[in-house]
């Protein structure tokens, strides 16, 4: 791989492992309801797991509450299995022609579990970060090795992918450190 290539790659993986990170962090509830809390939720649907977006008009008429108008009304059962199978904690509301969820408050405890949580996925994003790094530094060496890039241009190379994953990793602790703020102040 020549250095262009090598320094594409890395910068495309590490753009990835961030924006997974923030998709991430969307799904995660900070006191009002938002379409991202239902996001991520898989329905069984005609045997195949589908996201509940796919499936659903997902709004929120008012700041605690979530409403969901199924496409096919007959799947509002199995919506409702898999909001309750979810992690996030909410209780759906089945009137046979939409689902309603409350959004309650978060309770002091809760939003610590939150902040805490944040932390352990940051955590994992940074290291897809660093493990990008380091394939990366590994084409480099073994570019060098094979005489497409000269010792200079390998240092050059590693020097630029450790601001990449600078770049990155100071992505992620800026949207960990916004959305912990965001879950403590409301």
């Amino acid at each position: 791989m020549t250095q262009e290539e090598i320094l594409f790659d890395a910068e495309e993986r590490m753009e990835k492992a961030a924006s997974v990170f923030k998709g991430q962090l969307q799904g995660l509830r900070v006191g009002r309801a938002t379409p991202g809390l239902v996001d991520s939720v898989r329905v069984l649907y005609f045997g195949s797991p589908t996201p509940l977006k796919q499936m659903a008009n997902i709004s929120c008429p008012e700041p605690q509450q979530i409403v969901i108008r199924p496409f096919d009304a007959t799947q509002l059962g199995e919506i409702v299995k898999a909001i309750q199978a979810s992690d996030a904690g909410m209780a759906p509301i089945n009137d046979g022609k939409l689902i309603r969820i409350n959004v309650p408050p978060l309770s002091t405890e809760r939003r610590k579990e939150m902040v805490h949580r944040i932390g352990k996925m940051s955590e994992e994003a940074r290291v897809a970060i660093r493990n990008v790094r380091r394939d990366a530094n590994k084409h480099a060496d073994q570019a060098e090795k094979d005489k497409l890039m000269t010792e200079d241009e390998c240092k050059t190379c590693k020097d630029e992918i450790q601001n990449l994953t600078k770049k990155y990793e100071g992505d992620v602790n800026d949207s960990a450190t916004s959305k912990e703020k965001d879950i403590m102040q409301d």
